[in-house]
């Protein structure tokens, strides 16, 4: 007899497994056929992929079933509870009450009735999930309602003709964008439930549950990830790239005259030939290619400008806090402070950087005043992630150094700082991904013409004198005036109408900030593992 259970429990592992399976495909095929990457109505083998993915959930509903009733009727080893539990009650309720509400609307529309279908969905699937032992209330519930969605697209209740606006005059909701949900919903659920059941219900059975729920989250954020960089890159690679030119050719690298012997001497060899429009060239009528390099060094030096002024005074407030301030309500005050600058909206530094620095920096919109501006949304990041780090430091460094008569300032300096410097270029880099892709503030405090045809000449512009602080700040021209960046510059591109700039102009300024980002990353990255490998060493 004890064979024979087992011989069935390894059988309904295996019809839990299929219901796992083809849940976790649907799911996934939901999420790529709302990206458009496939659409539903994609044929595969002469038949549509919607009428594929109804197939797979009735399947594996009826798989699971087979699963419910062998358990139910002792045929396999499993301990099921008595209950479902609060969580799948209240879990399973939202679908009926959303399920039973949207039924209701579409088959009577946004009548005073719709509310009593939402409620009697929710009262039904509640009683379902609530009465039955577990096994029963789990397999008729997620398998149930993976077998709904399935007869409705099957059946074409919701089929290629089908369209619902909600409210005269509304939005059009089409099955290229409702079946794809209702997939993923059924398809969650049912591999869900499958996943509990394939551990015997249980204990057990709702720690398989939950370790399927959590890596369920990390895929649907790596692949939304994938889908927005997905589409940003095939939609601007080739507007980006295009009437890309380069060559190879030989000619002279330098010359240069030699007094003594009164001749030019002159370095010649391979030269390479790279000329890119896009990432080169600005907006001009009489360029074949516009271009967004203006918009790229104003981000440039928008950045650079930040992080020198936020990252050194960031870094000094965490070491006087932690280092040297006595802990108490002063430091829970500033912590607090701290907490709330990072939060707080971008659009309100903005409002502050035009109405306090905007009129007393030349009263008019200056790349310095977007760099303070940023500078100050930085801030609050550099001083917390800065003293997290700063704590993190094992105390026996700072009392090793002092043992060996070092003083507080050369313990900070050379032991504790390069210790806590990874955690503090983790928080930049951080810090830089968001400052790097801001729009409002600069809408307000930087930004000028929209399409200049030239960058900002930071260097150049410099006018140096033999006083302190040998640079003639107010005369810098560059840092006073106007200048683009790449968010104000792809906001400028929508809102302004993109057909002038050329078909995909948009996504190619999305994408090369995309890059422009990533390229900041990857020197905050390398510089991390710089100081990581050096402090190990």
């Amino acid at each position: 007899m004890s064979s024979l259970v087992q011989s069935e429990s390894s059988r309904a592992e295996y019809a839990a497994g299929v219901g796992v399976g083809l849940g976790a495909l649907a799911l996934a095929a939901s999420v790529l056929a709302f990206a458009q990457v496939i659409p539903a109505t994609t044929d595969l083998a002469g038949v549509a992929l919607s009428d594929w993915l109804a197939g797979g959930l009735l399947v594996g509903a009826l798989a699971l079933a087979s699963v419910g009733v062998a358990s139910r009727l002792d045929a396999i080893d499993t301990t099921p509870d008595h209950t479902a539990g609060l969580s799948v009650v209240a879990g399973f309720g939202l679908l009926g009450l959303v399920t039973g509400g949207l039924v209701a609307a579409q088959t009577l529309g946004f009548s005073t009735l719709w509310p009593v279908g939402a409620l009697a969905g929710a009262a039904v699937a509640v009683a379902l999930v609530t009465y039955p032992r577990e096994d029963v209330a789990l397999t008729v519930a997620g398998g149930g309602f993976a077998a709904f969605v399935a007869l409705v697209a099957l059946l074409n209740v919701i089929g290629p003709g089908w369209r619902w606006t909600p409210i005269e005059s509304s939005a059009v909701f089409t099955p290229n964008t409702v079946l794809p949900v209702l997939f993923g919903v059924a398809g969650l659920a049912l591999a869900w439930v499958s996943a509990q059941a394939h551990s015997g219900f249980g204990a057990r059975g709702r720690e398989r549950g939950a370790n399927f729920l959590v890596g369920a989250n990390a895929a649907a954020m790596i692949a939304l990830l994938v889908v927005i960089v997905g589409l940003i890159v095939v939609r601007g690679f080739e507007p980006m790239t295009r009437s890309i030119q380069y060559g190879l050719y030989w000619g002279p690298w330098f010359w240069f005259h030699v007094p003594l012997l009164d001749q030019y001497v002159i370095f010649s060899g391979p030269i390479v030939w790279f000329y890119w429009p896009f990432v080169m060239e600005g907006v001009a009528l009489t360029n074949a290619v516009n271009g967004i390099a203006p918009a790229i060094v104003g981000t440039v030096w928008l950045v650079i400008g930040t992080v020198l002024f936020a990252v050194p005074l960031g870094v000094g407030t965490a070491v006087f806090l932690t280092e040297y301030a006595e802990q108490g309500r002063f430091t829970q005050l500033v912590e607090i402070s701290t907490n709330g600058l990072w939060s707080t909206p971008s659009i309100v530094y903005g409002l502050f950087g035009l109405a306090f620095l905007v009129p007393r920096l030349g009263n008019t919109n200056s790349l310095l005043t977007g760099m303070l501006v940023l500078g100050f949304m930085l801030l609050p990041l550099v001083v917390i992630t800065s003293r997290e780090a700063l704590l993190n430091v094992p105390d026996e460094y700072r009392d090793a150094s002092a043992a060996l008569g070092v003083s507080q300032w050369q313990t900070i300096k050379s032991v504790v700082l390069p210790a806590a410097m990874p955690g503090v270029i983790t928080g930049v880099i951080l810090g830089v991904g968001r400052i790097a892709g801001e729009t409002a503030p600069i809408l307000l405090v930087m930004t000028g013409e929209p399409f200049p045809t030239n960058g900002a000449n930071v260097l150049g512009s410099f006018s140096f004198t033999s006083s302190f602080p040998f640079v003639d700040i107010l005369n810098t021209g560059a840092l006073l005036e106007p200048s683009s960046a790449l968010p104000y510059q792809l906001f400028a591109s929508i809102s302004a109408g993109v057909g002038q700039m050329g078909e995909g102009f948009a996504w190619a300024t999305a994408l090369t900030l995309l890059l422009v980002v990533l390229g900041f990353y990857a020197i905050g990255i390398a510089s991390r593992i710089y100081f990581r490998k050096k402090l190990e060493a």
